[in-house]
C-alpha cells in the first residue's frame, strides 16, 4: 500500500465495537416472516461482517413452497380485511417515530452487516425516517377526478369518476448497499397505496430488512400485509413467477433484471439498475468545489452506490488542478474499521468484489491507464483510486465499477465531453460544474440521464424526487409519491343515468308524492 494513504484495514475490533454488534443483533427477530409469524426453523444461512468475517447471525433457508404460502396468505388478507387509508398513514407515521427512537440500534445493524461506516449508517437511518414520513404524506396522492362524459357522444347520460387503487401484491427485491432506506423506498409507497408486500432483502444484508419488518409490525402494519423471505433454492424464481404477485420492484443489476423479466412474463416491473455516472467540469467551473465533490461522490460507501461518480471530464485548462486536488483528497481518506468514527472508507461487501475491482484496475493499467493514488487491495478493502489515460474500452469506463475508483479525462470542446458522458449504456444521473446558467441548462438538455445536478456531482438524491434513469439504468421511477403512482392504478366508476325526460318525470312524481 502507498505509505501516503491512511489505512487501518487490519486494525482489530475493540471491545466496544464488538459489544455494539452483539447488542444490536441479539434482539433481531426470526430468519423469515410469513403467514403472519416469524419463522425460526432452518436458520442455516450465515450473515457475516464483510470487514472481518465475524458471524453476525443466521437467517432461514426458505423454499418455493414457503413463497407460495406467504403470497397466498397476503392475498387472502387483501380480499378479506380492509385497511383504511387513514390507518395506513398513521402506521407509517408511527414507524417514523419508532425508527427515530431506535435509530442507534438500526445504524449498528447496518454498519455491522454492510460496507457502511457507522457514520454512513446513521445517515441512512435519518434518510429512512424521512422516507417513511414522505410515504405517510403521500396519502394525498391517492385521489382521482371526475370523468368528462359531457364532452363525449358516448358519454351521454353518464357520470363518473376515477380514483387510485392498489395493484395488489408487490415483490420488493432490494440490494445490499442501502439495506434500510431502499427497503423503505419500496415498502413505504406500497403500503400507503394499500398493497401487500413480499420483501426479499439481499442475502448479504438481510438483518436490517428483517428488523425493519419487525418495526413496521410494531407500528401497526397488519401482519397479513407483509412477508419477508431472504433466500433458498428456487426462492427468487418462485417470487417473481407467482401468479398472485402483481408488480415487481427490483433494485440491482441489468443482467438480473433481464432474468426477472424473462421469468415473470407479462407483469408490471419497476427496476433501478445502476449507473456509470459522469461529471463534467467546464472551463469556468469551480475547480476546488468540483474536486471536493468528486472525492465525496466517488469514494463514499467504498464506491458501492448507484450514484457514485465514476467518469469525470474536465476542461483541459482546469485538468491539472482538479486532478491534483482529487488525488490529494483521495490520499487523505482513512480506510479502516467501520465502527471507528475516524474511518472514511470501509470494506467492499465481499473480498471477491474487492478482487474484481482490483482486476478491473489492473486491466486499465495494462491498457495504458495511470494510477495516481490507490490501486491496492487488502482483503475486502480497496484503496480509493484515481486513474487517468484510461482508454474507452476499459471495463472501468464501460461498466459500473461499484467500487472506489474514479477516472478523470481532459476535454477541449464541450460537445466532446457531452458525447463521452452519453457514451454509455447506462443513463442514471450526471453532474455539471459551471458558472453559466445558460451553459448548464444547454448541457443538461443534451445529457441522456434521469437527473442532471448543477454544481454538484451525480451523487445527489432527494428522497421525494422522481428517481431513475434512461437506457439500462432502469424502468419506471422511484421517489415516494412517484412510486405510489406506479404501485396503484386508476379505477373508474361510471353511472348510467336515465334519459333527461325520464329523469324529469321521476323528479316530478317524487315531488308530488312528497307534497301529498
Amino acid at each position: 500500500m502507498s505509505s501516503s494513504t491512511k489505512v487501518a484495514a487490519a486494525r482489530p475490533k475493540t471491545g466496544k465495537e464488538t459489544a455494539y454488534r452483539r447488542a444490536s443483533i441479539a434482539a433481531l427477530p426470526g430468519g423469515a416472516f410469513l403467514e403472519g409469524r416469524w419463522a425460526t426453523a432452518d436458520r442455516i444461512l450465515e450473515v457475516r461482517d464483510p470487514e472481518d468475517g465475524v458471524l453476525l447471525g443466521t437467517v432461514c433457508s426458505s423454499t418455493p413452497q414457503d413463497v407460495r404460502r406467504a403470497v397466498a396468505y397476503i392475498y387472502r388478507h387483501l380480499q378479506e380485511d380492509d385497511w383504511a387509508l387513514r390507518e395506513r398513514r398513521e402506521a407509517l407515521e408511527r414507524a417514523a417515530l419508532l425508527l427515530t427512537d431506535q435509530g442507534e440500534r438500526f445504524a449498528e445493524i447496518i454498519a455491522a452487516e454492510s460496507s457502511k461506516t457507522i457514520t454512513e449508517a446513521e445517515r441512512e437511518v435519518r434518510r429512512c425516517i424521512e422516507t417513511l414520513r414522505l410515504s405517510a404524506a403521500a396519502s394525498s396522492e391517492l385521489v382521482g377526478e371526475t370523468l368528462a362524459f359531457e364532452d363525449s357522444i358516448a358519454g351521454a347520460n353518464k357520470i363518473g369518476w376515477y380514483n387510485r387503487k392498489p395493484v395488489g401484491i408487490i415483490a420488493a427485491i432490494t440490494p445490499f448497499n442501502d439495506p434500510l432506506n431502499l427497503v423503505a423506498h419500496k415498502l413505504g409507497p406500497a403500503l400507503i397505496g394499500g398493497n401487500g408486500v413480499v420483501l426479499k432483502p439481499s442475502g448479504r444484508t438481510p438483518l436490517t430488512g428483517l428488523a425493519f419488518i419487525e418495526l413496521l409490525l410494531e407500528a401497526g402494519v397488519p401482519a397479513g400485509r407483509l412477508a419477508a423471505i431472504v433466500s433458498g433454492p428456487g426462492v427468487s424464481e418462485a417470487i417473481v413467477t407467482d401468479p398472485q404477485v402483481d408488480l415487481i420492484s427490483f433494485t440491482g443489476g441489468p443482467k438480473t433484471a433481464d432474468r426477472i423479466a424473462a421469468a415473470a412474463g407479462a407483469k408490471k416491473i419497476l427496476s433501478e439498475l445502476g449507473g456509470n455516472n459522469a461529471t463534467i467540469v467546464c472551463a469556468d467551473g469551480d475547480a476546488l468545489a468540483a474536486a471536493e465533490a468528486i472525492v465525496g461522490g466517488a469514494f463514499g460507501v467504498a464506491g458501492q452506490n448507484c450514484l457514485s461518480v465514476q467518469r469525470v471530464y474536465v476542461h483541459i485548462s482546469l485538468f491539472d488542478k482538479v486532478l491534483e486536488q482529487v488525488v490529494a483528497g483521495a490520499r487523505a481518506l482513512r480506510v479502516g474499521a467501520k465502527f471507528d468514527r475516524t474511518t472514511d472508507v470501509g470494506p467492499l461487501i465481499t473480498e471477491a468484489e474487492a478482487r474484481r475491482v482490483e482486476e478491473w484496475v489492473e486491466e486499465a493499467k495494462a491498457l495504458g491507464g495511470t494510477v495516481h493514488v490507490g490501486g491496492h487491495r487488502h482483503g475486502a478493502f480497496y484503496q480509493p483510486t484515481v486513474l487517468t489515460d484510461v482508454p474507452t474500452d476499459a471495463l472501468v469506463i464501460r461498466e459500473e465499477v461499484f467500487g472506489p475508483v474514479v477516472s478523470i479525462m481532459p476535454f477541449i470542446q464541450i460537445t466532446d465531453a457531452i458525447h463521452a458522458a452519453n457514451d454509455s449504456h447506462y443513463g442514471l444521473q450526471a453532474g455539471v460544474f459551471t458558472e453559466s446558467i445558460e451553459l448548464a441548462l444547454a448541457i443538461a438538455d443534451k445529457l441522456h440521464v434521469g437527473a442532471v445536478v448543477i454544481n454538484e456531482t451525480s451523487d445527489v438524491r432527494i428522497d421525494s424526487m422522481p428517481f431513475g434513469g434512461f437506457k439500462k439504468s432502469g424502468v419506471g421511477r422511484e421517489g415516494v409519491k412517484h412510486a405510489v403512482r406506479e404501485m396503484t392504478e386508476p379505477k373508474s366508476t361510471i353511472i348510467k343515468l336515465a334519459e333527461p325526460a325520464t329523469r324529469w318525470q321521476q323528479l316530478n312524481a317524487t315531488s308530488e308524492r312528497n307534497a301529498s
